[in-house]
């Protein structure tokens, strides 16, 4: 194994069989690789969302009723935004303003709502998008439903810019049970976040790499496979690659180029 953390230079050893820590899509360009290169690859999330209880809701105290407006970073924000206002027996006001961060959010939110675009409002992408939408509305008083990794963008901008805010807990991120694959070893496991890492920890606390290649997504999942000392062999972003996929079939290119 290479020093913790590096990316490791290599003699390739074929791949047959993939562990990608995602759900399983629809379409993806996974499939023409699985395809092309008569692989095995198997889709398992690593961690899941869980709903808060609306009994350890009430105990941090906050009213959704007592805000005018909410700001929706997620479709799973939109969700238990609205579940914990069912199991609290409120019913949301009509007037209530709702700030969504992406378009596909607010069309989401209309399985909730009768949609009016005077009170919905709707950024690109970021926070920064809403800013002209919320500094006309700055006088009213905002929540933001998150998750226990918290929306650490829009808590700062909130924060900065002086808003009457509130952050409010209604769901979290949690590792999943794996404990079906403890007699299970894939060539590839793939990793997407820093959480996948932990899971896999939480769940094979002894666990030992071999000759498993990891394939690890952004750098702060990086970060989190050289804390537990594991080597790299396939990282992406890269120099001229952006997408797991792509990283992917460069390295069958060479590992199954013999097969």
């Amino acid at each position: 194994m290479a020093a913790n953390g590096k990316v490791q230079e290599e003699t390739y050893k074929p791949v047959k069989t993939i562990l990608i820590s995602q759900p399983k899509p629809e379409r993806s360009p996974y499939y023409d690789l699985e395809q092309k290169y008569g692989l095995t690859i198997d889709w398992r999330p690593f961690i899941h969302v869980e709903g808060v209880s609306a009994k350890e809701f009430r105990k941090a105290k906050i009213k959704p009723d007592e805000y005018t407006a909410v700001i929706l970073t997620s479709k799973n924000a939109i969700d238990h935004y609205f579940r914990i206002c069912e199991e609290m027996r409120i019913k949301v006001s009509q007037d209530m303003k709702y700030f969504c961060l992406s378009e596909a959010i607010a069309n989401y939110l209309q399985k909730f709502i009768v949609y009016r675009k005077r009170k919905v409002f709707v950024g690109k992408r970021t926070i920064q998008d809403l800013a002209p939408a919320l500094k006309k509305h700055k006088k009213e008083k905002f929540l933001l439903p998150c998750s226990n990794l918290g929306a650490k963008q829009v808590s700062s901008y909130l924060k900065e810019n002086s808003f009457d805010w509130q952050d409010a807990m209604m769901y979290q991120t949690v590792s999943s049970d794996l404990s079906d694959l403890s007699d299970v070893t894939y060539d590839v496991l793939v990793f997407f976040s820093p959480l996948g890492i932990k899971s896999l920890y939480e769940n094979f606390p002894d666990f030992k790499q071999n000759d498993t290649r990891m394939a690890v997504f952004g750098n702060s999942t990086s970060k989190e496979v050289e804390k537990q000392g594991l080597t790299i062999n396939i990282k992406v972003p890269a120099p001229g690659i952006t997408s797991m996929a792509t990283a992917l079939e460069k390295y069958l290119e060479i590992s199954n180029k013999n097969l």
